[in-house]
């Protein structure tokens, strides 16, 4: 019985590492205040889903389907939902999984109790993955937030923002979007 304890709480402490940060998974889409999602983004209602693709690629993508010609491409830029114009802004961002390992924590402590100096320091945390996130956010002509609660075409933004992130995903060549006649889904 005292070697079967024993066991599980050697076990344990060899395999335990306590999650500090978690990424959050986002399956398609998440409405949310962006700076509640990560401190840095602004304190506005935003349109939040991951990137799986490599940085840049929605710069690229936003750059040749609305035509910037890589001026102010992250940030006003009009877009057309059912005859009114909007602005468009987006955020490139990361969030880490971080987590704390116990066993370098204690062998470094055994190590300091000896009189001795700490070798792992570098382990007692480690990143384990981290995921690339796109925030966007809208404003209509009289700069209110298109994405908040009490805005009357919040869900014919939203929708047309998860048309946007479906082309996207789905776009593997940009330079295609230069030679469609119509720019707006």
């Amino acid at each position: 019985m005292k070697i079967t304890a024993l066991f599980i709480i050697v076990i344990f402490v060899f395999t335990s590492c306590i999650p500090t940060k978690i990424a959050p998974k986002i399956e398609t889409y998440k409405l949310m205040v962006a700076k509640k999602f990560k401190k840095g983004l602004p304190k506005q209602n935003a349109f939040i889903f991951e990137d799986p693709k490599d940085a840049n690629h929605f710069y690229t993508y936003i750059n040749n389907k609305f035509k910037r010609d890589y001026i102010d491409v992250e940030s006003n830029v009009p877009i057309l939902i059912d005859g009114e114009t909007y602005s468009l802004s987006f955020y490139e961002t990361e969030r880490e999984t971080k987590t704390i390992n116990l066993v370098p924590i204690l062998v470094d402590a055994k190590r300091e109790q000896n009189g001795n100096n700490p070798i792992l320091e570098s382990a007692h945390t480690s990143r384990l993955k981290g995921n690339y996130y796109l925030v966007l956010t809208v404003f209509d002509e009289n700069l209110k937030n298109c994405l908040s609660e009490d805005y009357k075409n919040k869900d014919l933004v939203s929708k047309h923002l998860e048309k946007i992130r479906i082309e996207y995903l789905n776009t593997y060549n940009y330079e295609e979007l230069l030679f469609t006649k119509k720019n707006q889904l």
